[in-house]
């Protein structure tokens, strides 16, 4: 395993003169008409590329960055200035895999997830993009949003409008009228085809079936991006390893770039294994299929009830169908073995915390609930479910040590796989407030065994560049001017589970498209996010 040494802050510092050339600019900017519009001066710069961080100005006109050097040598000037001495100058990060609830009025402004330095959120996940892609894009601009969006179109979603959540293949007419749905909202600007293979109705899906829609991705240069089918804690699934290779099966055989959402090895049997998985994607990024994938660094998921409570053959048909089989006898005793038998492997009842907004539920742990309404643990579930599913957090289910791992591989990128909570919900997982701050915390900061410049790529180039959207994740001229600054004595997430929304600390400034959406630590209620449609193939 290469171990990738921390930066020990190289490249040329400032001359003696900075603060003089900072102080000079000040003065004479907001007389000089033909001036940028800010100028953040002194920052420890970083590329975006992975280089090593350099002491630089970087000047912004309007939604672009205009300049990145000696401002002073050049006779750069800004109408604001602002220093970022002992601060770091990043690109705007990408959120990878995010579930920010931006059509929503307590999600717009994206605020948690700001506060890590997060200007861009890749929506649409684990299967469930809607098809209408411009219609979404049209809301954004309506409503403003604080943080730009990308979308995926969702297998799920198109599954379910042509056949429900019935438990069978399409037929070659059902098929087609996916196909449809799909090329449809490739040619609204769909990043590609995102899919929930653990998650019904993705679940009842073949792999063929998959591959068929991908080749329709392909046609338009689009991605695959997966939750699949089994990270190695799934009931009666398919394996960690063969679960690995259906994903990249399905874009090698459809002709698309693949994303592994969230990539880890999930339960106690699979701690350690973290290298395996990793070689399977090393073999197929060498046989030429781009292959990458994305992380958070904690070591709880956060999921459903259904998806981790009962068996996925129980929930065929809908809800309806599944209550009917919760009132049968039979059924319900074979569920009361097999419910115990998929918790189980999840670490108990006692490891599936609920974040629902129903105040009998929230906060509490499965084993609790089942405690104070004095019914075992099966009956509990199937009576949450018979009220609507539940959102819950699977604690211990990564192992650190497999995440570490995979944090040092060159293609993977940072995600938060995190939901702006509603105002309902009192409990949630930390990550949408935490994850991009808790990485650089414990990985640079504290631990010290990754180079800020590496994790910051994950961040930013590396997304942008497998996302193929040219204009942003670079700290160069003639990008968007998404611009994060970082203090990184301060930088740390705080968001813990018990007190889940502590936003994170340490950032600074952030524009989006070159407007403050955070100053100075603060808000500025800026809504200047754009929706990205997929850029055009070459």
């Amino acid at each position: 395993m290469t171990r990738i040494a921390k930066n020990r802050r190289r490249g040329p510092g400032r001359p003696r003169g900075a603060l003089a050339g900072i102080a000079l600019l000040l003065g004479a900017s907001a007389c000089n008409s033909t001036a940028e519009d800010l100028l953040i001066m002194g920052g420890m710069t970083f590329d975006g590329a992975g280089g090593a961080p350099v002491v630089q100005d970087v000047a912004l006109s309007g939604d672009e960055i205009t300049f990145v050097g000696d401002a002073v040598s050049a006779g750069v000037r800004a109408r604001d200035t602002i220093s970022a001495l002992g601060l770091w100058v990043t690109p705007g990060f990408i959120d990878m895999h995010s579930h920010a609830e931006l059509a929503e009025p307590w999600g717009r402004d994206g605020a948690p997830f700001l506060y890590q330095g997060i200007t861009t959120a890749v929506l649409g996940v684990d299967g469930g993009g809607e098809p209408e892609i411009r219609e979404q894009f049209v809301a954004f601009a309506d409503s403003g949003i604080g943080l730009n969006a990308t979308l995926y179109v969702g297998h799920g979603a198109v599954r379910r409008r042509v056949l429900g959540q019935e438990d069978r293949a399409p037929t070659g007419a059902e098929l087609e009228r996916m196909k449809s749905l799909v090329r449809a909202a490739m040619g609204e600007g769909a990043f590609g085809l995102s899919s929930g293979l653990f998650y019904t109705p993705g679940y009842f899906a073949e792999t063929e079936e998959v591959i068929e829609l991908t080749r329709v991705v392909a046609e338009y240069g689009g991605i695959y991006d997966t939750h699949d089918r089994d990270l190695g804690a799934s009931y009666n699934g398919i394996g960690y390893l063969a679960s690995i290779q259906e994903g990249i099966r399905i874009g090698e055989e459809g002709g698309t770039r693949v994303i592994f959402s969230h990539f880890n090895a999930q339960g106690a049997a699979n701690y350690g294994r973290a290298a395996e998985g990793a070689a399977l994607i090393e073999e197929a990024r060498t046989r030429g299929v781009d292959v990458q994938a994305a992380q958070h660094v904690y070591t709880a998921t956060q999921s459903n009830l259904r998806a981790y409570g009962i068996p996925r053959w129980a929930a065929a048909g809908g809800d309806e169908a599944m209550r009917a089989r919760f009132e049968n006898p039979d059924t319900a005793a074979l569920l009361d073995v097999q419910t115990m038998e998929m918790l189980e492997i999840r670490g108990g009842p006692e490891k599936i915390h609920f974040s629902d907004p129903r105040p009998e539920l929230n906060g509490k742990n499965l084993a609790q609930v089942a405690e104070e309404w004095g019914l075992p643990v099966p009956q509990t579930v199937r009576r949450i479910l018979r009220g609507g599913n539940a959102a819950v957090m699977n604690r211990d289910l990564y192992d650190p040590q497999n995440t570490r791992y995979l944090a040092l591989q060159d293609w993977m990128m940072t995600c938060t796989d995190g939901r702006t909570p509603s105002p309902e919900t009192v409990i949630t997982h930390p990550r949408p407030f935490g994850a991009f701050s808790k990485k650089i915390r414990d990985y640079v900061l504290d631990e010290g065994f990754l180079a800020p410049e590496f994790v910051i790529r994950s961040m930013t180039g590396l997304a942008a560049d497998f996302l193929g959207v040219g204009d942003r994740g670079y700290l160069r001229p003639g990008m968007k001017a998404d611009v994060a600054v970082l203090d990184p004595a301060r930088i740390r997430d705080r968001a813990t589970y018990e007190e889940p929304q502590l936003p994170a600390e340490g950032t600074v400034h952030v524009l989006v498209n070159g407007v403050f959406a955070l100053r100075d630590g603060t808000l500025t209620g800026a809504l200047e996010g754009r929706a990205i449609p997929r850029p055009a193939s070459p």
